[in-house]
């Protein structure tokens, strides 16, 4: 009997038809290992997850390896995307008995969910003579496989302690993050590490913000070097915009070809705030397509943005995505045929598999000769028309909380900064607008869509699918990243609503997800109780639970005044602090927090009749200080507090400028407010 069927995951569906008896993780399964005195078998990954794919294919879908599962263990199937904590407690006892972890993970636990055997992907000789081993020391070795399960517990229980030191987050630790993070660059290719490399978001998000602050020029090229090699690369969509997940090699070329939303989220407001500090043309381009592939690709009508884009189709990686010469010219042409060629790099050799090669951009085409630049949106154009007649990857269609979260922010300031920089010469200026509008209403259905479906009782859900919610309660990721993500669409759109509803998720993260010393646990005190609790403060695919809070405290304290929320957000800096000064690759958003609390933040308030057209609110967003908040409408307007008793000057339009709350006068030109915010 399978239980899936009923499942909201589609990474769970994809497994109801299998051989196994898979069970969904709840208390039922576990008693009923109890029941049966046999181990359970936790199987854990996600829907666009390529080796989850090829494990399920060689043995979860084989019926004899089903058959084996079957009789000795009880099989619990869990999407890691859907249950973080469960993901997070069984990867830390993962690599804490392999030295590595990844999905698939293969865990083996006791009936009362005490891991005592892990793994990853086992292909499926392995997997059958490891089921049989496992199922043979339960039987004839028991105390030695309890011994072993307390052994790994102790050992998570040690991985996820909170307590430990702190210190504060102050000027010196940032530049010695920064200094460090400039140390481990590869000046050759961007980013940093080798292969596989995956986009450093967080860690540019922090070094624009410090650069910013310090003027320092290493950090602005590290940026600039890196989002440039980035866009140029195979792991950007060079058609339809859009950033796979990771590259398998060092220099960007070959994707692992899932589209993750959390990752265009992050990379959007890189692109985002690189082209509002210097203008830069290929930042706004990628910044512009990254948010249409947001709202044409992930956006789902009348929710929120699906969660991912599978890295197969129809079982075979980059099928959609790679081309020949050959047909390259069936698709254009000879003439244009070759000139595509030689633009994207597609070569006899191949820079794929089977001589096939991943599109990437040879030369630059944003500061190109007019007539080059026709030619190129000409072909691109073509080429996407002929890609979208081939099979195209399945869409994991699942609402995450956390993740919408983060592209509710990216899209509001991505919409601030266009609103700013755009004028009608621009020779974009009618495609900027569409998109803008297009990304306004999808930004727009998935903040009413956290707000209505996934708000129950006043606590966050975790996900939902086809507009129903989930039963996995929301994580302390999920109340950071919805929580800044209302802050920014109250500074976006100037209702105070939106301020009333980040307030409350923050105070309700505040209430039951706090621990010792100022940290916080990664789920509530009221959550179904887990081997170990865990409290991860590292930034790793989307920013921790605790950099994601302190980020919505910093903007919600600014917008509101009320210091205790800052108060609390410096004192959950202070537990990340010691790690930023010896790890900030894995603290990126955090450190960008800090960034923020050192620079004031900058409080801006423009009153004015005109909030979408006035130059006052244009030059307050691209002047915006690192972290700044602004809002901008009538004086006076309920719910939002910066507006309160700040009223025109003789008239006119004029901007209230405070830092760490603490005031200028109101200036009401242009020149005024930029050396005011300089």
């Amino acid at each position: 009997m399978n239980r899936l069927v009923d499942a909201t995951s589609p990474y769970l569906l994809q497994h109801a038809d299998n051989p196994v008896d898979w069970w969904p993780w709840s208390e039922e399964a576990f008693a009923e290992a109890k029941r049966r005195d046999v181990p359970v078998l936790i199987s854990v990954g996600y829907a666009a997850c390529h080796w989850c794919h090829v494990m399920a294919h060689e043995s979860f879908e084989n019926a004899q390896v089903g058959a084996l599962m079957n009789d000795n263990f009880v099989s619990i199937k869990v999407d890691r995307e859907e249950r973080p904590d469960v993901d997070a407690v069984y990867m830390t006892a993962t690599q804490a008995m392999t030295g590595q972890g990844g999905w698939p993970m293969t865990v083996f636990a006791t009936p009362d969910g005490t891991p005592f055997f892990c793994g990853t992907y086992f292909p499926r000789p392995n997997f059958v003579q490891l089921l049989q081993s496992v199922a043979t020391a339960w039987r004839e070795q028991r105390e030695a496989v309890l011994g072993q399960g307390a052994a790994v517990v102790e050992a998570i229980g040690g991985a996820q302690a909170v307590g430990g030191p702190t210190a504060p987050l102050d000027a010196p630790l940032l530049d010695a993050a920064a200094a460090k993070l400039a140390s481990e660059y590869d000046a050759t290719n961007g980013g940093f590490g080798g292969a596989p490399k995956f986009p450093p978001h967080m860690n540019l998000l922090f070094l624009l913000r410090h650069h910013q602050r310090t003027g320092d020029p290493a950090s602005l090229e590290i940026t600039r070097h890196t989002a440039e090699a980035m866009a140029r690369g195979g792991i950007y969509d060079q058609l339809a915009g859009g950033f796979a997940r990771y590259s398998v090699d060092a220099h960007w070329t070959v994707p692992h070809f899932e589209k993750m939303l959390y990752d265009n989220a992050l990379l959007l407001r890189v692109y985002t705030h690189l082209w509002r500090l210097t203008g830069d043309p290929l930042a706004r381009r990628v910044a512009r397509d990254t948010a249409r592939f947001l709202a044409d690709e992930l956006h789902r009508p009348g929710q929120g943005f699906a969660s991912a884009l599978d890295a197969d189709t129809e079982g075979v990686e980059g099928l959609t995505y790679a081309w020949t010469p050959a047909q390259l010219v069936e698709a254009l042409g000879e003439e244009d045929g070759q000139f595509a060629a030689d633009l994207f790099t597609v070569t006899d050799q191949g820079t794929f598999e089977h001589g096939m090669s991943v599109l990437k951009l040879a030369r630059d085409v944003d500061d190109a000769a007019p007539e080059v630049r026709a030619r190129w949106r000409q072909v691109v154009g073509r080429l996407l028309a002929a890609r979208d007649t081939r099979p195209q990857p399945a869409l994991d269609d699942k609402v995450v909380a956390a993740w919408n979260g983060l592209a509710i922010t990216a899209l509001a300031e991505f919409q601030q900064v266009a609103a700013g920089y755009v004028s009608p010469q621009d020779e974009d200026a009618n495609l900027m607008d569409g998109i803008t509008i297009v990304a306004d209403g999808a930004m727009r259905q998935a903040a009413e869509h956290l707000a209505t479906v996934h708000l129950v009782d006043g606590r966050l859900r975790r996900v939902s699918r086809d507009g129903k919610v989930g039963e996995p309660a929301g994580v302390l990721e999920d109340y950071g990243c919805v929580a800044e993500a209302f802050c920014a669409l109250h500074q976006l759109t100037g209702e105070g609503r939106w301020l009333t509803v980040a307030g409350e998720l923050l105070d309700n993260a505040l209430a039951h997800f706090a621990a010792p010393g100022g940290a916080f646990y990664d789920t509530a005190d009221d959550a179904e109780r887990l081997v170990a609790r865990p409290a991860d403060p590292t930034d790793n695919a989307t920013p921790s639970g605790r950099s994601a809070l302190i980020a919505g405290l910093v903007a919600y304290s600014a917008l509101t005044g009320e210091t205790r929320y800052r108060e609390a957000a410096e004192a959950a800096l202070g537990t990340v602090a010691p790690i930023v000064g010896q790890h900030p690759r894995f603290t990126g958003y955090a450190a960008m927090v800090g960034e923020a609390l050192l620079s004031g933040p900058y409080e801006i308030a423009v009153v004015t009749d005109d909030p979408a057209g006035d130059p006052l609110v244009a030059a307050a967003h691209r002047h915006a200080p690192p972290g700044a908040v602004v809002v901008a409408g009538r004086p006076d307007q309920p719910g939002v507090p910066l507006l309160a008793d700040r009223p025109l000057v003789e008239g006119r339009s004029a901007a209230y400028v405070c830092r760490g709350f603490v005031c200028q006068r109101p200036v009401t030109s242009v020149e005024e407010l930029v050396a005011e915010l300089g």
